[in-house]
């Protein structure tokens, strides 16, 4: 048996046998010489051979690559700092970098295999070995750019580059690209893979940020000081643009860099917060000086400090809600009396407001909050014009009333009054194209935005169309329907826009009936045109006025049975109630001076057929009682509405003794026609005209203000117990605080339930067994199944 032995070295080419051919090649790529080409691909292919022939070519290739880019960097910074001059410096600086950088992206490209060797990718295969990430050769170059030239020029080009940029802030020309060729430096100079920008933001941004900061900090005070506040804000603002501009040109804005952001913020806080408190002392004297480009100023400076505009808010709203009351106040013996003028006023204030905001403040949707919340404050203000609503006792069952009473303000029915002005006939309307008309009520709308309890406007709106489409006085019945729409476009309730739209319906429904009346009746004589009638539903049109007992005319009375029995044919199984308060007709008057059609309420024409058979007689107010059989106090509303009425010079009843008011009445106070009665037009007697005694008269009682504004709480209550038993469905168990703020979410578009209303209907639905506090906790409700 035989054992053949081999021993060979594996040939190939060595690293020392090649380095003195590449090392020129080499130097010459360092220096940007000229390289032939069969020079460059010895290089590329003398490398390949080392790193694959000699084991440890690649670490030889790699140790000697970098003694040789040491040594050049070495003269390189002999050269540059030679110069002494901080210009000639940078210009020299610049121009061996900007060299060098080059090469750094050419003389890599012939190690390639030298860089996959290292990293454990020799030739095209994989190896076992691990890899060595991040050694290159473009790494190896700008770490030894670094470490041999750049850690000991820094501070001095650090230094210059500021020096030119301090100098172009005083004035002064410079070679800008100078700063820009620093700053390229820092930028590429960095090797870190993940943070590229490593190097330029240690070092160049923030000496930059160091030195804008540091220039600012004293002539900022200085400018301040001598030149006022309203100079200054001038004065920063243009620094903050210039600095913007200029940060723009000498710092990174690659994407993903926020060296302008940085820079920018640290100026704000020299420029603007450091002085925060001296520059918003100016603002509440601005604002009531409308100085609106000043605040305009003001607000784009502020608005770069964190809640620097919050002090400048509150100045809005605490000078909108004071103006507002102010201007109120001082015309309040106009407005209180005149609902077009206080809805003037309150436009007036709102645009005045708004022009403030979007001139002042852009229409900054925080400012426009704040102009909305002041507002509300000033129509929902209770000091000039208060409504007193009764406070009930206890819950829903109890009924009582305190004598205390919760103010709330009248603007939603002043709103309503002047709703009504605008669509009912009058003088005002007929002056106004329905073009204005239609502006006027979005104005309503505007303002009916800020009003809290909309339920009141709500009542009172409703009562005025009730009003007009009884009374056949509406201007506009297609702008009628229009308001309902807009109405329902600005959060109304629903059932309350389909009661309205069943209001329509049903005139339009009675108007049908009203022609199949007169078609039957039509050889009855008169009857079917001296009669309008108005079948309404009860559910849309209710009120809580009760009805009124009055003794009609006999002709009036006797219309009444045919009216039945037509309606029963017609529609069987239904039951009519009339309701005597809501009618109305026209009566003629006839005396020596001429005849005049009277359109009356049928209380007025009840009291005045007293005479219709003793026209001269005196008559005494307990026999028109007994003769009308109308209450106390409605007959002598009625008389005063006949012997007092405001727009006639004339009366159409005198009386003895003279009053004052109706309560002046008593049981003998006479009363007799006014035989010399006659309608006057410009100081002269006419022997015909219309007079309409019926005012607002029409729908109500000596009570019925009282009974608005109960019923504007009894459904309050109402609806406070349906959203408590609704949210408690829903939740089953709830906090006491979780459900104040659910019912005040689901009731602020109609009203906002005040703590005690809440806990009154609480405890009332606690007794009545809907829901119970639980055992454990007392502020806890659990709903009763």
């Amino acid at each position: 048996m035989s054992t053949l032995l081999l021993n060979s070295k594996k040939p190939g080419v060595q690293f020392e046998d090649k380095w003195h051919e590449l090392k020129p090649t080499v130097n010459k790529l360092l220096k940007q010489q000229a390289v032939t080409t069969q020079e460059w691909q010895n290089l590329f292919w003398d490398v390949h051979k080392i790193c694959n022939w000699d084991e440890k070519g690649g670490q030889k290739i790699y140790k000697a690559l970098k003694d040789e880019v040491t040594n050049f960097i070495k003269q390189v910074q002999e050269r540059v700092l030679k110069h002494e001059d901080d210009s000639t410096l940078l210009r020299a600086y610049i121009g061996e970098w900007s060299k060098f950088f080059t090469q750094c992206n050419y003389l890599p490209k012939p190690f390639g295999t030298l860089e996959s060797n290292l990293q454990g990718k020799a030739g095209g295969g994989a190896s076992k070995r691990p890899l060595t990430d991040g050694i290159t050769v473009q790494k190896l170059m700008l770490d030894s750019w670094n470490e041999g030239i750049f850690s000991t020029i820094k501070s001095r080009l650090q230094s210059s580059a500021m020096k030119l940029v301090h100098a172009e802030r005083n004035g002064e020309a410079f070679d800008s690209q100078l700063v820009i060729g620093v700053r390229e430096s820092y930028v590429n100079l960095s090797s870190e893979i993940l943070d590229k920008l490593k190097i330029y933001r240690e070092n160049f941004e923030k000496a930059y940020s160091e030195a804008t900061e540091e220039f600012y900090k004293t002539q900022a005070a200085v400018y301040l000081q001598e030149n006022g506040v309203q100079n200054y804000m001038k004065y920063a603002e243009m620094k903050l643009k210039e600095e913007e501009q200029r940060a723009v040109r000498y710092l990174e804005t690659r994407k993903g860099c926020d060296s302008v952001a940085v820079l920018t913020e640290r100026c704000v806080c020299v420029l603007v917060a450091n002085f925060k408190e001296t520059i918003l002392a100016e603002c509440p004297g601005m604002i009531a000086a409308n100085e609106t480009e000043k605040l305009l100023l003001m607000f784009q400076l502020m608005d770069r400090v964190r809640n620097g505009v919050d002090p400048m808010i509150a100045n809005l709203e605490s000078y909108i809600v004071t103006t507002g009351l102010d201007d109120m106040k001082a015309c309040a013996d106009t407005i209180t009396s005149d609902s077009e003028k206080y809805v003037e006023e309150l436009l007036t204030l709102f645009n005045r407001f708004s022009k403030l905001v979007k001139e002042a403040f852009n229409d900054d949707p925080r400012f426009l909050t704040a102009r909305d919340k002041a507002f509300k404050t000033v129509v929902n203000d209770s000091t000039i014009f208060k409504l007193e609503l009764p406070n009930k006792n206890k819950g829903g069952g109890s009924g009582g009333l305190n004598v205390k009473t919760q103010p709330e303000s009248r603007c939603p029915e002043l709103l309503a009054n002047f709703c009504d002005m605008l669509l009912r006939k009058t003088p005002y309307s007929k002056k106004l194209t329905s073009d204005e008309i239609q502006a006027k009520l979005k104005d309503v709308l505007l303002v009916l935005k800020y009003v809290i309890n909309k339920d009141v406007f709500m009542r009172y709106h409703k009562a005025h169309l009730t009003r007009r489409l009884i009374l056949d006085t509406s201007a506009d019945s297609e702008m009628e329907e229009n308001m309902v729409e807009w109405l329902r476009d600005v959060g109304m309730p629903a059932d309350y826009i389909n009661k309205l739209a069943r209001m329509f319906q049903d005139i339009k429904v009675s108007n049908d009936l009203n022609q199949g009346f007169k078609k039957e009746y039509q050889d009855k004589g008169d009857i079917a045109d001296s009669v309008n009638i108005k079948i309404l539903n009860a559910g849309a049109w209710s009120r809580a006025s009760e009805r009124i007992p009055v003794s009609l005319p006999t002709d009036l009375e006797d219309y009444i049975p045919e009216v039945e029995e037509f309606y029963r044919r017609n529609h069987s199984g239904r039951k009519l109630q009339w309701h005597h308060l809501m009618s109305n007709g026209v009566i003629t008057f006839a005396n020596k001076i001429g005849k005049f059609d009277l359109e009356v309420t049928t209380f007025q024409m009840a009291v005045l057929f007293a005479w219709n058979e003793r026209p001269q007689e005196k008559i005494s107010f307990e026999n028109l009682r007994l003769a009308s059989e109308l209450p106390d106090s409605e007959l002598r509303r009625t008389l005063w509405s006949l012997v007092a009425f405001a727009k006639l010079k004339r009366q159409i009843l005198l009386c003895q003794p003279e009053a004052k008011s109706p309560k002046d009445f008593t049981d003998s106070s006479l009363f007799w026609v006014n035989q010399e009665f006659a309608v006057i037009k410009n100081s002269k007697v006419q022997k015909r005209g219309k007079v309409n005694l019926i005012g607002r008269l029409q729908l109500s009682t000596e009570k019925a203000k009282q009974e608005e504004n109960d019923g504007i709480v009894a459904l309050r209550i109402l609806r406070i117990q349906e959203a408590i038993v609704k949210i408690m469905k829903m939740r089953k168990r709830i906090t006491n605080a979780a459900l104040q703020t659910e019912l005040v979410e689901i009731l602020k578009n109609m009203f906002i339930p005040q703590k005690k209303m809440i806990k009154e209907q609480i405890e009332w639905l606690i007794d009545h067994k809907y829901l119970r506090r639980d055992e454990e906790d007392i502020n806890t409700f659990l709903y009763v199944v």
